[in-house]
């Protein structure tokens, strides 16, 4: 979560105080992407990349994983999260202060607190972000589930990250309008703790309706309503491993 949190909290923070000169709207998809891959490369063989609660607990909802390896991957990407969020607040401190004047603030013609964390537009009901969220999050879980399932198209292992970043990408083109598309508990709470310690205060949880409890449940079931689909839509209709491995043994024996 550190790795990946760093490479996105850092290009939002290079294009809000950079004034639009430092990167665009896409620099910041393209970083997200970056940061998930590398973070899955980095922390596959440990624990299989857990970098999202949502997918963490739907995990766990679906008997994979136990109460302790929950606990210890959402508080290690929590952990993680937070201190790319220190990270970055410490990276540009100086341009941070140099663009507010030392007002750290959630609104207004200098607000920064969305470097950190993410906020619905201003034209966006509660209601409308909500959804956007829940659906964004059906969309990753429903690409993450395809680029994993072995009796599907059986993608490369070592390509898995690089799909995954891709599929991040993806969601932040066409779905980050509303809501800046957190998808994400992990990647949304963490940094929200962060600024409210650091100087915007509790605005943080108040604003917009009192936002940030969104990022957190609509993710998580988004993630739910996705399994549900994938096993509905594609996962009953593949066939049996044993039967997938007769067939491609099969295969290989009338090739030779």
């Amino acid at each position: 979560s550190l790795f990946t949190q760093v490479f996105g909290l850092s290009s939002v923070a290079q294009v809000v105080l950079g004034k639009g000169n430092t990167g665009q709207y896409l620099s910041i998809n393209m970083a997200f992407g970056i940061g998930v891959t590398l973070g899955i490369y980095a922390a596959g063989g440990i624990s299989g990349a857990h970098l999202n609660a949502a997918i963490t607990v739907t995990e766990w909802v679906l008997g994979n994983l136990s109460w302790t390896r929950l606990a210890a991957y959402i508080t290690g990407q929590f952990l993680g999260s937070f201190m790319a969020a220190a990270t970055v607040f410490a990276l540009y401190y100086d341009a941070l202060y140099d663009y507010t004047k030392g007002n750290l603030t959630v609104s207004g013609p200098t607000a920064t607190a969305m470097i950190f964390s993410t906020y619905p537009a201003p034209s966006v009901s509660l209601q409308g972000a909500f959804f956007t969220e829940f659906t964004a999050t059906v969309m990753l879980i429903l690409g993450f589930l395809v680029i994993h399932d072995e009796k599907n198209n059986g993608i490369l292992k070592g390509a898995r990250p690089l799909l995954s970043g891709m599929l991040v990408l993806g969601i932040g083109l066409g779905m980050g309008l509303n809501t800046g598309y957190a998808i994400n508990p992990s990647r949304d709470l963490p940094p929200r703790i962060f600024t409210a310690m650091a100087g915007w205060g509790m605005d943080v949880f108040t604003a917009d309706h009192s936002w940030w409890w969104v990022p957190i449940a609509a993710p998580i079931l988004g993630c739910l309503t996705g399994v549900v689909i994938y096993k509905v839509c594609i996962d009953f209709h593949n066939e049996p491993d044993h039967e997938t491995e007769t067939k491609k043994e099969e295969a290989g024996t009338e090739t030779s």
